[in-house]
């Protein structure tokens, strides 16, 4: 039932999402579109669409991912620097490669993303004060140390400007031609519902997952190399998208408990969905201009973030 209205309001807000822009298209038009109007549509408002869901599911998916991982609700591709380091494989690309395509840039960020993600966990593995809240803010140190690498070598190698388009979301550029990397994203989502179940008794230690016959190390890595990806061709499409990886599973998790493979369908269509509604508004509040996506989920989750973590304070 609750499966069926979030898929419902999916839909709804897809349509909105469709007929929301400068140019004019009433839903009443569609049956009589002019070459312009299909033109609009085709090249710009379904990428955008398709662009929008993808981003969401996906990097709701990854902050699923790195709380069972990690064992702890408040890590994610934000807090744990993965969205910072891809971005500094982005950087390196283009410093390394500056006539290389996507696929170099992808390389590049998925190899750093892993790598930082894999350092991050050893770091919280050696720190012996296990707070809920603590071990996030490591992972916020930790991202902005990379990122001042990476402005460091943006500066001294002229880039900054480069990089400066990767550090807040924004889908206003998204056209056909230009997102099509971001399908990669869609057998991952599927690896992961198969994998389901694997994470879920991770998410309960390596001891107990030993106990189960499972190769804790393995499973982690596969784990972090499905996290890897999706925030690569994420963050190459449309940028770094914050917050999103941390609240939708916390919500999720609030309502219908921590078994992936229950939780999994509710954390996809209600990361589409918030992400959908950030998108709209981004586009409404100064009409006919529109604000970056990224700016408006930033106060959205740092405002359910914040809350959060009082509620969490609260109970420590």
């Amino acid at each position: 039932m609750i499966k069926g209205l979030l898929l419902l309001c999916l839909v709804l807000l897809s349509l909105i999402s469709l007929f929301v822009g400068v140019k004019e298209i009433t839903f009443s038009d569609i049956y009589h579109l002019n070459d312009e109007e299909v033109l609009v549509f085709v090249v710009s408002r379904i990428p955008r669409l398709i662009s929008i869901l993808i981003a969401g599911v996906g990097m709701s998916i990854c902050g699923l991912i790195m709380q069972q991982i990690s064992m702890n609700k408040f890590v994610s591709p934000t807090t744990a620097g993965t969205l910072d380091a891809t971005k500094m494989g982005i950087l390196f690309s283009l410093i390394l490669f500056p006539a290389g395509g996507m696929m170099t840039k992808m390389l590049f960020s998925f190899s750093i993303a892993l790598l930082a993600s894999l350092l991050f966990l050893r770091i919280t593995d050696t720190v012996k004060y296990k707070s809920l809240i603590f071990i996030p803010l490591i992972g916020i140190v930790f991202g902005n140390i990379l990122n001042a690498i990476s402005t460091f070598f943006a500066f001294k190698f002229g880039v900054i400007q480069n990089m400066e388009g990767w550090m807040i979301g924004d889908f206003s550029s998204i056209i056909k031609g230009n997102y099509e990397i971001l399908y990669i994203g869609i057998p991952i989502v599927i690896l992961c519902y198969f994998y389901a179940n694997k994470f879920t008794i991770i998410g309960l230690g390596e001891d107990t997952a030993k106990n189960l016959g499972l190769d804790h190390k393995k499973i982690t890595y596969i784990g972090l190399i499905f996290v890897a990806i999706t925030s690569s061709v994420v963050v190459l499409t449309a940028g770094v998208i914050p917050f999103l990886g941390l609240i939708i599973p916390n919500i999720v998790s609030m309502i219908f408990g921590d078994n992936l493979k229950k939780t999994l369908p509710y954390t996809a269509l209600m990361g589409a969905g918030f992400l959908l509604v950030c998108d709209i508004i981004s586009r409404l509040v100064i009409f006919p201009y529109e604000i970056p996506i990224g700016l408006t989920v930033s106060i959205i989750g740092g405002v359910i973030f914040l809350a959060m973590l009082l509620k969490k304070t609260k109970h420590v």
